[in-house]
Order: C-alpha cells, then structure tokens, then sequence
C-alpha cells in the first residue's frame, strides 16, 4: 500500500509540475528534474530506488512508439547518411572520449571508465522527442536530431553489453564477439519489430471497434519489446521500428474516428509517463550521492567536464555533417551544427543502462566504481536536461533556424486552399454526371468555399442529410488524397500534413452516423 501510495504521489507532484510548466512556456523535462531535486532534498524525504527493469519494461516502450511514430519516414530518407554516421561513429568516438577522460579525471578503474563511456555514448529519445516537441525546427534538422536518438540504441547498447562483460569478467571479448552482437540486437530487433508491425496491420485492418482499437494501440510498444527482449535482442529497436512502420500507415488502418480516439489516448499516457521519468531522474540524483563512498567529492566537477566534452565533441563531429541537412548544401554549418549538439540531450536510458550494471564481479566481489558511474551519469542527465533543456529555445532563436509562425500559417493557408480546390474539382465532376441531387451538390460546395458559414440542418434521418453525409465523407477522402500528395510531392512539412489530417478527421467525424 505504501508503494501504491508513494507511485500516486509522485503522479500527482509530476503532472502538477509538467503543467505549470507549459503554462509558464518551460521545457517540462527541464522543470520536472528540478522539482525532483527539490523534493529528494526536504529532510525526512525517502530514499528513492528505481529498479531498471521497471523503467525499461514500463515506461520505456510507449514513449519510444510514441516518438517513433511522429519520425518523418520521407525527411527520414533523406537525412540517413548522417543519422547513420550519427549513430555508429559518434556514438563509438564519445564512449572512447569519456572513457578516456573518466579513467584520467576519476578514480575508477579503466573498465568501469569504459563503461560509463558506453552508458553515456547515445542521446535519449524519449529527452529529445520532450525538448523539442515546441521547436521550430525544419524538418530535415528535427528528424536528424530525432532519428540519431532513436536508431543509435543498437550500438551503444552493444558498446555497453561488452563493457560490462570486461568489467565484471576476467577474460576479454573479441571485436568479432562484438560485431555478432551488433548483428544479433540490431538485426534482430529490426526484424522483430517488422514482423510485429505487420501482425498489428492485419488485425488493425479487420477492426472497427474503437476500443479494440485503443488497446492493440497500447499493447503493440510492449508487445514489440518483450518479445525482442525475450530473444535476446534489442527491445528499443524493435519497438523503434514498429512505430516507424505503423506511423506510416497508421492513416491506412483506421477511420477519423478511431484516430481522434487514439492521439487522445496516447498523449494522456505520454505526458503521464513522461512527467513521471523525468521527475524520477531528479529524485534519483540525491540519494545516489548519500551512497557515494568517501573520496569521491570531486564528482560535480567530473560529471561537468563529461558533459562539457560530450557537448564540443558533438558540434565537430556534426559540423561537416551539417552541410548535408542544411538549407545551403554543400557547406557546412556552425548554427545547424551548434542547434542539432545543443539538442541532443541524455535522459532516461542512460540512466536505465546505469542502474542494471551489476552488483558484483563474477568472483562475488563487489564490482568498484559502480556508485560513483550512477552518481555520473545522473549528473550528466541532470545538466544536459536543465542546463540544455532551459536554453534549447534561445539557441534555436539566435542561429535564425527556426521557422517563423508566419512560415508555418502561410504553408497550412496554401494547403487548405488547395484541398478546398480538389473537393470542389471532384464535385464539378458529380455535378456534370447528374447522379446526386443539384441542391446537396451545392451545399457541400458552399461548406468548402465558406467553411465557417452555419448551415441549417434538416431533420435527422432524411433522405437529403444521408446523402449530403456520403457526399461530404467522400470529398474528404478526396481531399485526404491530395494531403497525402502535397505531402508525397515535398510541397509541405510533415507537421502541417499531421495538423491539416486531424482537420479532416475532426470533420469527418463530426457528420456523425451515416
């Protein structure tokens, strides 16, 4: 009951947080954090133990989906050179860096000095996806950033499965053990994923009920990860994977109906879990440090110079990058490159690699270091997601990236007008074959050319209103047709395709029963 009742209030005390952050126009993450410290500081505060299967079983899955499925796959084509550069080299050059750096400025062992670089090496999807919801960003550098945190999982957790092997082992692992462990968690995450995505389609394809709907929605993350996990490979693949596929054909499977239903549904569950992770990483920090043994005083300075160098090493190595993602191609860019290092932040994988390093070496002794890599890494994610999180937007402000309001309302007038003009082609085309009555033809006509002009209705259930329905359901099919090639032809961004869609559900759903 205890347990029950420590979970409620930490709901309570995050989603308080979470909104008066958005009231106040803070990063939530940020806010959250901080108030995490906060309350892990008051005398008499209980100490704070997460277990990491929990963050990873429970809470991980649904907002990996959820980040997933709002990836680009089209901006994606087109950034998956240096998203794969991203999340092979970098992630390999940032673990030798802090590894190297750890074992020179930490007392800890060269093995565990190369874990916490293989803990640290990746950006977090679920941290990235939460700071930069808000941003401006054009499509190309918000799906680099967001892609890179997504698709590096498979490299540094195989980087982190061989640094624990040598730490807790006496014997060494072999590049070729490594690379067939790559192959196995990537590989076989990828295809595991895959196949869950298009078991979900089958189902969703023959499923009308909108409840059925939301639960195969909400089951599919876990789905996806336990089962990889189960085989042994990556679960935060497989799950990335999934959402990637089914967000591309999620517009395919369901009515506007069960859409509406189901982003109502998730974005309840992605601010509830992820105002309760990032309050987490802040009770986390505090009661790690009481459990620090003596002479690891110097720890805030440490986690500062790991963050400090994790941060320029990100701006070189992003910065001939830049030239592939920027609006100038062909020459590199120390504002794209300065934004897409500021955003990618650590989080909440870090901090759940961090925690399931073992207690013990495999001759029963306990494993050294092991407090002092979690008291670093909680650090580490502690300043990327206060100190980056609190000053993303000034920065993405003053490199001049980010897309005006004015750009963005401008790119959505243009759209409207043109599904307006194809509804109002489509029902010239009606009109001249004469099979629908003259009068319904020109009230759904009046409705597109002056779309918030009341109407007055007939009486339910008359044959005039059944037909107007059918009509006006099948010219926003035709207008979701010419969204979708808008979209297809680079003519509009995904944001304003995703906006212009739930538009057309919201309409579509409101016509009601036919």
């Amino acid at each position: 009951m205890r347990a029950v009742g420590a979970v409620l209030l930490l709901v309570v005390l995050a989603t308080t947080v979470a909104t008066g952050a958005r009231r106040w126009r803070i990063p939530a993450p940020s806010l959250l954090v901080l108030a995490g410290i906060a309350v892990a500081l008051i005398p008499g505060a209980p100490a704070l133990h997460i277990a990491p299967e929990t963050i990873g079983l429970v809470v991980l899955p649904p907002l990996l989906y959820a980040s997933a499925e709002e990836l680009s796959l089209r901006d994606l084509r087109s950034v998956w050179r240096p998203v794969t550069i991203l999340a092979f080299g970098l992630v390999l050059a940032s673990a030798a860096l802090v590894g190297a750096l750890a074992a020179a400025l930490t007392p800890l062992p060269a093995s565990m000095a190369f874990v916490l670089g293989a803990v640290l090496a990746s950006t977090d999807p679920v941290a990235v996806t939460a700071l930069g919801r808000r941003l401006a960003l054009p499509g190309r550098v918000q799906v680099l950033v967001q892609a890179e945190s997504l698709f590096n999982d498979a490299t540094s957790l195989v980087l982190f499965r061989v640094a624990v092997t040598v730490a807790v082992a006496t014997g060494a692992v072999g590049w070729q053990a490594a690379g067939g462990q790559f192959v196995l968690l990537a590989g076989g995450g990828s295809a595991i994923g895959a196949a869950v995505a298009g078991g979900v389609t089958l189902i969703r394809r023959r499923t009308t009920d909108p409840v059925l709907e939301t639960v195969i929605a909400l089951v599919t993350p876990y789905g996806a990860y336990v089962l990889a996990e189960s085989a042994h490979t990556s679960g935060v693949t497989a799950v990335v994977v999934a959402g990637v596929l089914l967000g591309r054909s999620g517009h395919r499977l369901t009515d506007a109906r069960i859409r509406l239903q189901l982003h109502a549904v998730y974005a309840v569950v992605v601010f509830l879990l992820e105002s309760v992770v990032f309050s987490i990483v802040g009770l986390e920090l505090p009661t790690l440090v009481r459990e620090l043994p003596g002479g690891s005083g110097m720890w805030p300075l440490q986690a500062l110079a790991i963050a400090t160098v994790l941060i320029a090493l990100r701006v070189f190595w992003m910065l001939p990058l830049s030239a592939a993602v920027g609006p100038s191609r062909g020459r590199p860019s120390w504002r794209i490159a300065a934004v897409v290092s500021w955003a990618g932040t650590r989080g909440v994988m870090p901090l759940a690699a961090a925690l399931s390093i073992p207690l013990a070496a495999e001759d029963g002794t306990q494993l050294p270091g092991r407090a002092l890599v979690l008291v670093l890494t909680t650090a580490v994610v502690v300043f990327t997601l206060v100190v980056q999180g609190l000053s993303l937007a000034p920065v993405v402000n003053r490199s001049g990236l980010a897309l005006e309001p004015e750009h963005t309302a401008r790119e959505e007038e243009d759209a409207r007008g043109a599904l307006t003009r194809a509804g109002l082609t489509h029902l010239d085309q009606l009109a001249d074959l004469e099979t629908i009555p003259g009068h319904v033809v020109d009230r759904v006509r009046r409705g597109l050319e002056a779309r918030l002009e009341p109407h007055d209705e007939p009486a339910a259930g008359t044959p005039a209103l059944v037909v107007y329905r059918e009509l006006r359901r099948e010219v926003i099919a035709v207008q979701g047709d010419e969204l979708r090639r808008l979209y297809d032809d680079h003519r509009i961004s995904d944001t304003t395709r995703r906006t212009l869609q739930r538009d057309l559900d919201l309409e579509e759903t409101g016509l009601g029963t036919a």
